[in-house]
């Protein structure tokens, strides 16, 4: 036998992940938090260079929550909830993101990609080995584990592993070893992507130019950063070349020409420079066997809307919490396949609004062009055009037609409906501020990223609650601003019902009063519980 057959010299891991990025990094200090072991292997030798996915939303922030992640990226990021568009030197648009004070997070938070590898990778402790400077070389899947050999720096090694987890990115090794190719649209528009140090009184917002004079015929965003640093990005024309387009002798001109349009006149020093298309591209699944893909590895999804980083973090708290019920033995296999079909979903969701931002933001043709053109000489004037041009930021999506959705049953209330969808099963679970029995205020969403909580509402669960699922009882003394029994669709504070969270915060059901028989019922229709 070989090194790569010789079970004598493989090395086994629960669950191997390929890449070292934000999400493969989260997906290892979640996994750690839920007692599971992991490896990371990355090809580069540390973190990533210069800004890449820099706008962190409300649910991604609530993931690195459940690591303890968030406290670094809140006191380093700079949070925001609006924006501003021009066309030419005309703001055509101003919109705010929903948000309110007693939120935990803003709604978007800007910071560097690194910072995030960084906190993430601090948030595994000792819960994960991270080999820097490795690469997948091939992937063998077999019926109970998966055989992975890898270059190092001292030659190749072999891992036995009972999962294995590809976040190696939109060239993802794994992916090609498994001969599976991404499906969708990519599209000829280019943007330039420039990182520059500068100073600047500005708020934080995301800014946007269609046409600037600094830039006839371009697109121009702007995002504040950490440490003085503006992030830029502009279209190129679709004759230029892309190695010419992003050499600073053609790129700073550029920048130069922006600034000095918009009075920013503080010294400046580019810092990094990289070029993008936008692509709408997904695997059809996100499970094959003992291989799961997450992040850019699994999909592709346009910058426009930020939806990138946003949706692999959520592939990772998705994916986290599964593999590690089933590890333990606590849930069956099946399980699993739940992940793809819910992750999928999301990133068609994800792709649809990236396209009409992408076709918005760098349009495809002459129609396209032309449509936009008309759309935003009529937002100068008239504010009911202006939604048409709203990037529609990121936000959680839900799962509708999720294997895992519960149901929601009881008699209350007219005909024993709910008095608000906003907590169906599938749906993100609302964040709520209350109070703990000490009266010290406290968000729901602190409660969520390990196990199953069981939001009892005016009463204890009747009949006691399966192994792992917390109950949290919230009375109209516990939620004071009203916000949990709104959100959940009771019709008065006093009203008796469950509510089952998973351990991602999403709504897996519901149930007037507090009989716990349909909740534990609904644990094994879904097959969480066997």
């Amino acid at each position: 036998m070989n090194a790569a057959t010789d079970p004598a010299t493989e090395e086994h891991v629960p669950v191997l992940i390929a890449g070292g990025g934000p999400v493969g990094l989260t997906l290892a200090a979640l996994l750690a938090r839920q007692g599971v072991r992991s490896q990371v292997i990355e090809a580069d030798e540390g973190y990533c260079t210069g800004s890449r996915a820099i706008c962190i939303s409300r649910r991604s922030q609530e993931i690195l929550g459940w690591v303890g992640a968030d406290a670094p990226l809140v006191n380093k990021g700079l949070g925001w909830t609006a924006g501003r568009s021009h066309f030419r030197q005309a703001e055509v648009l101003r919109f705010e993101m929903p948000s309110e004070p007693t939120q935990r997070f803003a709604p978007m938070v800007n910071i560097q990609q690194f910072y995030i590898e960084e906190y993430a990778h601090r948030a595994i402790g000792d819960g994960a080995a991270v080999h820097w400077g490795e690469r997948v070389r091939t992937v063998q899947t077999r019926e109970h584990d998966v055989l992975v050999e890898i270059d190092t720096p001292q030659g190749t090694r072999t891992v036995r592993a009972d999962w294995l987890v590809a976040c190696d990115g939109g060239r993802s090794t794994v992916r090609e070893q498994l001969g599976l190719q991404l499906e969708g649209t990519q599209y000829e528009g280019r943007y330039v992507i420039v990182d520059i140090r500068q100073k600047t009184r500005r708020p934080v917002e995301r800014l946007a130019w269609f046409d600037p004079p600094s830039n006839p015929g371009s697109t121009i965003l702007m995002h504040r950063q950490p440490d003085d640093v503006w992030r830029i990005d502009y279209q190129i024309r679709d004759d230029e070349d892309p190695a010419e387009a992003v050499k600073p002798e053609n790129v700073l001109p550029r920048v130069r020409s922006h600034l000095e349009m918009i009075g920013e006149t503080e010294p400046w020093e580019p810092l990094w420079i990289s070029i993008y298309n936008a692509k709408c591209l997904t695997l059809p699944s996100y499970r094959h066997g003992r291989v799961f893909f997450a992040g850019d590895a699994a999909h592709l999804v346009p910058i426009f809307g930020v939806r990138g980083l946003n949706s692999g973090l959520d592939d990772a708290g998705n994916l986290a919490w599964k593999l590690a019920r089933v590890l333990r033995g606590e849930s069956p296999e099946a399980l699993l396949d739940s992940y793809s079909v819910e992750r999928v979903h999301a990133t068609r969701e994800n792709i649809a609004y990236g396209a009409k931002s992408t076709e918005f933001m760098a349009p495809p043709d002459f129609a396209f062009r032309l449509m936009r053109e008309a759309a935003l000489r009529l937002a100068q004037d008239d504010e009911a055009v202006r939604p048409l041009i709203n990037p529609r930021q990121s936000s959680a999506i839900g799962y509708t037609d999720s294997p895992l959705n519960g149901g929601e049953s009881g008699e209350s209330g007219p005909s024993g409906a709910w008095a608000s969808a906003l907590a169906a099963p599938g749906a993100p679970a609302p964040e709520a501020l209350l109070r703990d029995a000490q009266g010290q205020p406290f968000h729901l969403s602190t409660r969520f990223g390990h196990g199953f909580v069981a939001l009892a509402f005016n009463g204890a669960p009747l009949g006691g609650l399966p192994r792992g699922v917390q109950p949290l009882q919230i009375t109209p003394g516990t939620d004071p601003h009203g916000q949990a029994w709104r959100r959940y669709g009771l019709h008065s504070p006093g009203e008796p019902a469950l509510v089952l969270v998973r351990p991602d915060g999403y709504v897996l059901g519901r149930w007037h009063g507090l009989d716990s028989a349909p909740l534990r019922a609904a644990l094994q229709a879904t097959g969480v519980t066997e």
